[in-house]
């Protein structure tokens, strides 16, 4: 790893290996107990940091839940404001060292790398428009007898605390848009990186320290997420935010009990071609929708159904596509799709794909791996087996999609539906009646039409249904997840301020 600017004095080498600190209500703490930190590319030693104990952490909170939720609370919103321009600024400066991390950490091609910082960029820029939720409301008293000569203020608080657990697909953009949708409402926010890349939720840690922000509202914590249950079901935390797979927010909930959760889960999304899509540009879409960060996306495509009549010419270029991605080493030119973030990812693909050749699919493409790398791989499956697969019924986290062959779309909406997620759906093609009730069986959080699922900035709100999670992620509208109504009632019976007919 290149050496941070020095601005980034959150850490020491040892050994020639840096050690860094974490944040915690305010403070750069070391610890003796540490964790590695390798690159998915080579498995080369990063970085070292702390594995904190729950008394380390409970400090922390107490700071947080004592002064800290306080101190955002008593930031003016037009100064919190300004806090996440200058840390969009302080990004953009330092853009180079992130974009470095996320390549050596996270196994990322430089484009996708510098991609989330910009995408980080934009979201700290359009915290503006989250503030447009926070508003209240104003409540007549005259439309019932109970009520007369009074009225009514109900307006939005922040919770408190908001515990962010974030996943390592995208360590620096998930951190920031929890960061701004917790605390643009006011709150205060504890943040979990995933364990296997924290350093950026550090890196950013001091971006919004340099930036100004209330030390006490904010703690990175590092520490195993097998260890979180203590953190998760401690009362001072209100909100849990968690982004992962389903198994781990089912976890969450079981620990935290009583609380607020807004929680975006595992995936896998169905990609519907219709018999009048334009092919060619259906296949380059669901190819990038299947290899984007090697499928290491919740929205990643893994169901391929296409209409019988456009069925072969669809597969044929899918598969010239797929004939065009290079995988390797991110950091070589030309290299289009990089490592799994580990070698027990890589061997659920072949061990799923065996499964699926088991039960009478077919390899069109990819299927094997080298340590931690695989191949794109493309499953033909008849629409009879596929429930039966592996792939049909877990999140495989990887880049494998089945391609099934279907008489209408009926069948397409049974087969999308009958799984346990329900994140988003993408339709290819013209037919608005086709595409009117796909929009109106399809039990999603979005539908994406003649494009690939992608979540950017959160612009357009996200989140699942059924195992997919709970509540939306997006701008404007997760401010409902971490605020409270409040409803202030003024009685002004006999004042004269009302003269009712």
């Amino acid at each position: 790893m290149k050496e941070l600017p020095p601005e980034f004095g959150v850490m020491h080498k040892k050994d020639g290996v840096p050690v860094f600190k974490v944040y915690l209500a305010g403070k750069w703490v070391e610890a003796s107990d540490l964790q590695d930190v390798r690159s998915p590319i080579d498995q080369s030693l990063l970085a070292k940091v702390p594995r904190l104990g729950f008394d380390a952490i409970s400090n922390a909170l107490e700071t947080m839940y004592v002064d800290g939720r306080f101190d955002i609370r008593d930031t003016p919103g037009e100064k919190r404001l300004e806090i996440y321009h200058k840390a969009a600024d302080l990004l953009l400066k330092f853009k180079d060292a992130f974009i470095d991390v996320l390549v050596l950490n996270n196994g990322k091609t430089y484009p996708a790398a510098e991609g989330e910082v910009k995408a980080a960029v934009e979201r700290l820029r359009v915290a503006d428009l989250d503030v447009r939720k926070i508003y209240g409301e104003y409540v007549p008293g005259d439309w019932s007898t109970e009520t007369l000569e009074a009225e009514a203020v109900i307006k939005r608080e922040p919770l408190g605390i908001v515990l962010a657990i974030t996943p390592f697909n995208y360590p620096l953009f998930d951190v920031v848009n929890k960061v701004v949708y917790s605390t643009v409402a006011g709150n205060a926010i504890m943040i979990k990186p995933a364990s296997s890349t924290p350093i950026v939720a550090l890196m950013f840690a001091r971006i919004l320290e340099m930036a100004g922000f209330p030390g006490k509202a904010l703690s990175v914590i590092t520490l195993p997420g097998s260890q979180m249950s203590k953190v998760v079901s401690d009362p001072r935390i209100s909100v849990v935010s968690l982004t992962g797979s389903t198994e781990a927010g089912i976890e969450v909930m079981r620990a935290g009990g009583i609380k607020q959760y807004i929680m975006e889960l595992g995936g896998g999304d169905p990609a519907i071609v219709l018999s009048d899509a334009d092919i060619k540009s259906a296949a380059s879409k669901i190819v990038t929708g299947m290899t984007s960060y090697a499928g290491q996306r919740c929205d990643s495509i893994k169901f391929i159904f296409a209409e019988s009549q456009i069925y072969d010419e669809l597969r044929r270029s899918i598969l010239d596509e797929l004939g065009r991605v290079k995988v390797g080493d991110p950091r070589e030119s030309g290299v289009s799709m990089g490592p799994l973030i580990d070698e027990e990812t890589a061997k659920e693909v072949v061990a799923a794909t065996q499964d699926a050749v088991e039960k009478g699919g077919k390899v069109l493409h990819g299927g094997t791996r080298k340590g931690n790398y695989i191949e794109p791989t493309l499953i033909e499956v008849d629409k009879e087996k596929l429930p039966t697969l592996y792939l049909y019924k877990k999140e495989v986290f990887a880049s494998i999609a089945a391609i099934t062959p279907i008489s209408n779309i009926d069948e397409a909406i049974k087969l999308s539906n009958g799984r346990s997620y329900g994140l988003d759906a993408a339709i290819f093609g013209e037919d608005i009646s086709k595409i009117r009730k796909l929009m109106r069986l399809l039990e999603v959080g979005a539908i994406y039409i003649n494009d690939y699922p992608k979540h950017g900035i959160g612009y357009f709100p996200f989140g699942g249904r059924k195992g997919s999670g709970v509540g939306r992620e997006g701008v404007g509208y997760t401010i409902e997840s971490v605020t409270a109504y409040k409803t202030i009632v003024y009685n002004y019976k006999g004042k004269g301020i009302w003269e009712y007919m």
